[in-house]
């Protein structure tokens, strides 16, 4: 049985309207994504359809569009794994969710890069009235990956010092504010005034600005020379040789993002018994961070920034924005497919 919303006929024929939709169909740079007319796909049982309101852009997204990361995508290939939006039909065995609700999305079998995307009915979750579409879609992937670097890699507690290295983007947004709620000291970097405003506002007790030749003594005067517990680390291919000197004894860094290689020096490892982990929160079980995160959003602790928006048409510069940040960072990229 297939219940269907609004933009659709009471008969199944109708799931036959297209849609827009970015596809990839070679491996490359940003001017392989072209936005086409395609079918609009049809739930089946467990699944529901979602009108995305709004899609979030991802580094990750960036890095399978050229074929070499670790999650290569199959072609042709619609991009995307967070948004929001509202279900527009429901497939067979699906309870609790029925047409017209609000729901943000934590994975996509046809990806969020559309006006409509197929989803599990397990991987939709009610989008509070309070939150817009915009800032829904900056939910999933920032907030999931913040908790599991935070706690399930990093074993993050109450009265440490975490630093978010690259604290103004997305990801590095939602580590504060976790952090924060949390009862974790928080320190963060940007690269710009902008930024360093945004952080502070959002939770952090302290805000450097990396570009700052002095900026890592004034970190480690800052925790009176004892250096910080954790660190999430968004660039590690820049930041972490330098990151193993602001460590404290027993110290972790957690590798949220990189873009190549990089060399460090063990001793500094050795010296504070400390510990390098690699956070990849795709293929884990999201639960605990999802029930953390709905929790936020209903206290308000979860508060999605939403930086930029471009049309679905825009995807070729969204892309590029999300990677060379022309005007700083400052939250979350976000399509909207319908614009």
């Amino acid at each position: 049985m297939l219940t269907l919303g609004k933009r659709f006929f009471a008969n199944l024929s109708a799931m036959e309207t297209t849609m827009k939709a970015v596809v990839v169909r070679a491996f490359g740079d940003p001017s392989v994504l072209n936005v086409e007319e395609v079918p609009v796909p049809r739930p089946g049982p467990g699944q529901v359809l979602v009108e995305v309101k709004a899609a979030g852009v991802n580094p990750v997204e960036t890095y399978m569009r050229t074929g070499k990361h670790a999650l290569t995508p199959s072609l042709p290939w619609t991009p995307g794994h967070d948004g929001a939006g509202v279900i527009s039909a429901v497939g067979e065995n699906v309870t609790g969710l029925t047409v017209g609700k609000r729901v943000w999305i934590t994975q996509t079998l046809t990806g969020s890069y559309a006006q409509f995307c197929l989803c599990p009915a397990t991987a939709v979750r009610l989008l509070p009235f309070t939150v817009t579409y915009e800032q829904g879609a900056a939910i999933s992937v920032p907030y999931r990956t913040a908790y599991r670097a935070l706690f399930q890699k990093g074993q993050g507690r109450p009265g440490q010092t975490v630093l978010v290295h690259g604290g103004s983007g997305g990801t590095g947004i939602a580590t504060i504010q976790l952090a924060a709620a949390a009862g974790l000291k928080v320190l963060a970097t940007a690269g710009t005034d902008a930024g360093l405003e945004l952080v502070r506002r959002e939770g952090a007790q302290a805000a450097f600005n990396h570009r700052s030749p002095d900026y890592v003594a004034e970190i480690l005067k800052a925790t009176e020379g004892r250096g910080v517990d954790l660190i999430v680390e968004m660039l590690a291919n820049v930041n972490l040789g330098t990151d193993l000197t602001m460590l404290a004894r027993g110290g972790t860094v957690a590798i949220v993002g990189s873009r190549g290689t990089v060399e460090i020096n063990p001793r500094e490892l050795m010296s504070r018994e400390a510990s390098v982990v690699g956070v990849m929160a795709a293929g884990t079980d999201g639960s605990e961070a999802f029930a953390a995160i709905e929790a936020g959003l209903l206290g308000r602790t979860v508060r999605p920034i939403v930086a930029k928006t471009f049309p679905l048409a825009g995807v070729a510069a969204a892309h590029t924005e999300v990677i060379e940040h022309t005007s700083g960072t400052s939250g979350k990229i976000v399509l909207l497919p319908w614009a």
